[in-house]
């Protein structure tokens, strides 16, 4: 057997390690949700169903994705993933962020439209000139349908109080 065949054979016995990740997150999010059902009080003693059952099902099933993970991560049975480009994904934690920071200082139509435009350079459009209005124009009608049609609250900031 030659060197190529040998290492070529141990990377495929190699575990697919974000297989692997993927599946130690899915146990976590069921080891919490385990932890809070755990801290629910009372419920239906008389049927068996209560608040608790449902949260309960929910958890199992994210612990079976896990160890069917696990196991398709050791056989390497995941098709082979296409290389990421980091500047997109950037982009678009970066308008996420901004939305989160600026939503209550400068209302929902602002920090949206700036999650659109940054989510737009992350598709490729980085004519922020016109992407940062369309996304307020299109952020601030969808304002007023909420807050104003549906009566729901959405942070309003000093463009929706400069016409509310």
């Amino acid at each position: 057997m030659s060197m190529e065949e040998r290492s070529s054979e141990h990377r495929t016995r190699r575990p697919d390690w974000a297989a692997l990740a993927i599946a130690v997150v899915l146990a976590a999010i069921a080891g919490l949700i385990f932890y809070d059902v755990a801290r629910l009080q009372g419920g239906n003693l008389y049927s068996g169903i209560g608040p608790a059952t449902v949260p309960k099902g929910i958890a199992a099933c994210l612990i079976g994705l896990a160890v069917w993970t696990v196991f398709a991560a050791m056989r390497r049975d995941f098709p082979e993933r296409e290389h990421q480009e980091l500047p997109p994904i950037l982009f678009i934690v970066a308008g996420l962020a901004a939305q989160m920071l600026l939503l209550k200082t400068a209302g929902f139509s602002l920090a949206t439209g700036v999650l659109f435009a940054l989510t737009a350079a992350g598709f490729g459009k980085k004519q922020f000139w016109i992407s940062l209005p369309a996304g307020i124009a299109l952020s601030f009608v969808v304002w007023i349908i909420f807050a104003r049609f549906l009566q729901l609250s959405l942070p309003a900031g000093p463009l929706e109080r400069l016409f509310f």
